[in-house]
């Protein structure tokens, strides 16, 4: 979807059957009837949110449902009933990947620097970001499982990698890449 600054492409495709067609409501119905408004369920506790540095802001946190392992298995349900894996081999997802990549840019250009929690977005522009991220990662646990990559496990190999390449004691507040620091 092309929009010029995310302001000019806030409706939302009415041919969804659960999700609200206006923007100005945000709120959506799923199947299990639970509340989930731009991607988070609303009923996320408290208690799981972590603090930021001891400062008392909380830090966002997802909600744990679904997992990866849901993701995967709903997607494949969603290409199979349409006979789509002809279609979805490996670089034909990564390019349809590459372009939802694009369209989440399109909702960032032109508007310089962005806070976190993007306190000067609408809940329209929340809402539009929240399906274009979706649709990234939709098509990035596709593209692992043809692949064959288990996601979660090749994340915690690649965290433990990075505390090596990158050890707090030796990057604290840098921006550098590893192989600019001198032992």
């Amino acid at each position: 979807m092309m929009a010029t600054n995310g302001k000019d492409a806030c409706g939302i495709n009415s041919d969804v059957p659960s999700v609200s067609s206006h923007c100005n409501n945000d709120v959506l119905a799923t199947k299990s009837h639970s509340t989930v408004v731009n991607g988070a369920a609303t009923e996320a506790s408290a208690h799981s949110r972590l603090q930021n540095g001891g400062t008392g802001a909380e830090r966002f946190t997802f909600s744990p449902e679904p997992t990866i392992e849901d993701i995967r298995r709903m997607q494949a349900e969603f290409t199979d009933e349409r006979d789509w894996n002809q279609f979805h081999q490996p670089r034909n997802l990564l390019l349809a990947m590459v372009g939802e990549v694009g369209e989440v840019s399109e909702l960032f250009q032109w508007r310089g620097e962005v806070a976190e929690g993007l306190p000067n977005w609408t809940e329209c522009e929340r809402e539009q970001l929240a399906q274009e991220l979706s649709d990234v990662m939709i098509y990035l646990v596709e593209l692992a499982e043809k692949c064959h990559v288990d996601l979660p496990q090749a994340v915690l190999r690649k965290m433990a990698l990075n505390r090596l390449k990158y050890p707090a004691s030796k990057v604290h507040g840098s921006a550098k890449k590893y192989t600019e620091y001198k032992d």
